[in-house]
């Protein structure tokens, strides 16, 4: 597993990178499939934040945890990671045992979505046209803004036929 560290208004002091390698790496044990893991450390004045996005066949597990101290945020991010690691396992392990089983016995109930990554970024106010250009370059299927003229929370998607659309909330 190839491990990425990458610091935002801060200094990566080697400790730091060790413990952070250190943590992150033991997720390598559990699920050998792992192509990469990108930990992302930044400081905003007290807030110390710590992110980690493991890259596995095709698929992504992200935590985001943000305290006063870096070191709590990597041990918390880890926690956060290994439940969502637990639940991907089990996801894998149900999937698997599902497709052994014979097809003439009935479905079993369907369980609800579980949320496999939390992403939050800065909104920053801008036209409708600006936000259908980030999200170009970018290559999202939708993005969220705050409308400049407006000053509401705005979604631009891009819909099968290929044009966009765009959710505005009711006042």
């Amino acid at each position: 597993m190839n491990i990425i560290i990458n610091c935002r208004q801060m200094e990566l002091t080697r400790n730091l990178k060790e413990y952070a390698e250190e943590k992150v790496g033991k997720f390598n044990k559990y699920l050998g499939n792992i192509s990469e893991a990108t930990v992302t450390l930044s400081v905003e004045k007290y807030r110390h934040k710590a992110e980690v996005l493991l890259k596995l066949n095709g698929s992504f597990i992200q935590a985001v945890s943000t305290t006063e101290e870096m070191y709590s945020s990597i041990d918390d991010v880890v926690e956060k990671l290994a439940r969502q690691v637990k639940k991907y396992k089990e996801k894998n392990v149900t999937l698997r045992k599902s497709k052994n089983k014979s097809e003439s016995l009935p479905e079993a109930e369907e369980t609800m979505p579980t949320i496999i990554k939390n992403k939050s970024y800065n909104i920053k106010p801008m036209s409708v046209e600006e936000a259908a250009m980030q999200m170009d370059l970018q290559d999202k299927v939708f993005f969220v803004f705050t409308n400049a003229s407006s000053g509401d929370i705005n979604v631009l998607y891009k819909r099968n036929d290929g044009h966009f659309g765009l959710i505005e909330p009711i006042k």
